[in-house]
Parts: C-alpha cells; sequence; structure tokens
C-alpha cells in the first residue's frame, strides 16, 4: 500500500500542516509520496528530507523561528517601483531564498529521500507544471511565487508563478502516481477574522486562501470516489491571517492535537469535503 501527504497553500498558515504531520508522525503514518504547492512545497520538501518524528520536530523550530519580515520584507522602494510598473512584485524574494537554503539538504529534487512532485503555474498560459526533477531551490520558489507579491522564476526556459493558480492542493498527482492512500494537509483558512484584513498583502493572501479553500472542496469531492482520501481536518475556528508568522508555535500546538484527535477516531470514512464549506462565525 503506497500512502501519499499532499500539503495545500497558505502562507503562515503552513504552521498548521506541521502539526498535522507531528500527528502523523507520532502514530507512525509516513509517505512513499509528497507533492506540494506553494508553502506546502516548501513542507513537502522538508518532509522529503527527513519524513518522520525528528524530522517534523525539526520542521516545527523552524517554524516557530519565523517572521514575517523573513518572508515578506517590507521595502517602500520596491513598492513604489511595483506600483509605478518599474517591478512585476511587491516583496523580494531573498528572504525566502534564505530560508530555503538554510534548511534544505538536497539540491536536485531527484535527490528527495522520498519521491516529491512541486507544483508551478506557468504564468503566461496558465498550464500546471510538475517538477519532479532539477533544482530544488528555484522548483519550490516557483511554486510559493504569489503573482504579483513574488516575482516570477524561470524554470527550464518557463515563467513560472504559484502552483496555487493552477492547483492549490496536488490529489491528482498523488492519485496517478499510484497512491493507495493520500492523506491532505490544508492550511485551512482565516474563517473568525475579527474585520478585513488592512494591508494590499493581507488582503491578497486571504483572497487567495478563500479561492483555494473552494478549489479544494471540488478536488476531494472528485478523487475521493476512487482512492482513499484522508483530510485531515482545518483548524476552525481560526483568526491569523496568512500573512502573520506571530502565531506559528500555537498553530503548530493546535493542529497536532486535533488531528491526534481526529486520527485516533480513524474518522476518514463518509465525506471528507465536510470539513471544507466556507462559513460565517
Amino acid at each position: 500500500m503506497r500512502t501519499a501527504f499532499v500539503f495545500s497553500g497558505g502562507g503562515s498558515l503552513g504552521a498548521v500542516q506541521v502539526g498535522m504531520l507531528l500527528a502523523l508522525a507520532e502514530r507512525g503514518v509516513t509517505p512513499d509520496l509528497l507533492a506540494g504547492t506553494s508553502v506546502g512545497a516548501l513542507n513537502a520538501a522538508w518532509t522529503a528530507a527527513r519524513p518522520g518524528l525528528d524530522g517534523a520536530r525539526d520542521l516545527a523550530e523552524i517554524w516557530s523561528g519565523l517572521r514575517r519580515r523573513d518572508v515578506f520584507p517590507a521595502s517602500p522602494l520596491r513598492l513604489a517601483a511595483a506600483v509605478s510598473g518599474r517591478r512585476d512584485h511587491l516583496v523580494s524574494a531573498a528572504g525566502l531564498r534564505a530560508v530555503i537554503e538554510a534548511h534544505l539538504p538536497f539540491r536536485l529534487l531527484e535527490d528527495a529521500p522520498v519521491p516529491l512532485t512541486v507544483i508551478a503555474t506557468e504564468l503566461l498560459t496558465g498550464i500546471e507544471v510538475a517538477l519532479e526533477r532539477g533544482p530544488a531551490l528555484e522548483a519550490i520558489l516557483a511554486s510559493a511565487a504569489i503573482p504579483g507579491v513574488f516575482p516570477p522564476v524561470v524554470v527550464g526556459g518557463h515563467t513560472l508563478v504559484d502552483g496555487g493558480v493552477a492547483n492549490h492542493t496536488p490529489l491528482s498527482h498523488a492519485v496517478a502516481a499510484g497512491a493507495d492512500v493520500v492523506y491532505v494537509l490544508p492550511t485551512g483558512y482565516a474563517c473568525a477574522l475579527a474585520r478585513p484584513p488592512r494591508s494590499a498583502l493581507g488582503v491578497a493572501l486571504h483572497a487567495v486562501t478563500l479561492l483555494m479553500q473552494q478549489r479544494l472542496t471540488v478536488d476531494v469531492a472528485h478523487c475521493q470516489a476512487t482512492v482513499d482520501v484522508r483530510l485531515l481536518p482545518p483548524l476552525c475556528p481560526l483568526a491569523v491571517a496568512p500573512t502573520d508568522f506571530g502565531h506559528t508555535r500555537e498553530l503548530v500546538e493546535r493542529a497536532r492535537a486535533t488531528s491526534g484527535e481526529w486520527l485516533a477516531k480513524g474518522d476518514h470514512t463518509g465525506d471528507q469535503t465536510r470539513f471544507l464549506g466556507l462559513h460565517r462565525h
């Protein structure tokens, strides 16, 4: 039986996936293959390098040290250049590049100890691109290149942006690779914010997570008829925006506890989309 872990995107809410990984590893559930999009590509890559409990614990420590400035460094000059049309992005990818370089132990995707697929989107056509070979750093940067926020990344002659544009949660790749059981690790969305985000970046990322949640519902509904899909429940209520890195430890521990309870119950039968509906609090 082949087990796949599939990771969605979601900015700082990627910390939720780390708690899910801890809960899975504590119960001896490890992947035979991995697929990820955007921040999920980062978590999938780190999991591919060290898929057990020790690796999940180290990933939790990495996340606990992240700050917004590490991923979304503010630059008034860059913002002015973007607004005036002299740049195609608001935020430099240098910080994100440094984070990945500091913690990713393999250089090429094909060198990952566990087979790994990273999803990006071709900017000109919108076509989904599944990256399984070549430089891991560039693939992950491309998968996480939120359009207009981070710069596009050229890989193999193709200009690529965030994989979430084409395939937020790459369930289809796990199925095509022959997975019998697919654990889906969603980041969820901030369903209980007290007020709308105030910054342009905050509004953009929150809107993207809403779109991704709706796409995930469709994908899970489609795939659960052909493969054993086990969707770990997103955190709810959740009042942390996807640009907020000040609550990573809290998110990890909440997701670890919630996922642990869910795994203990074996509650993975029936319609998995019941966890995913958009709602109010």
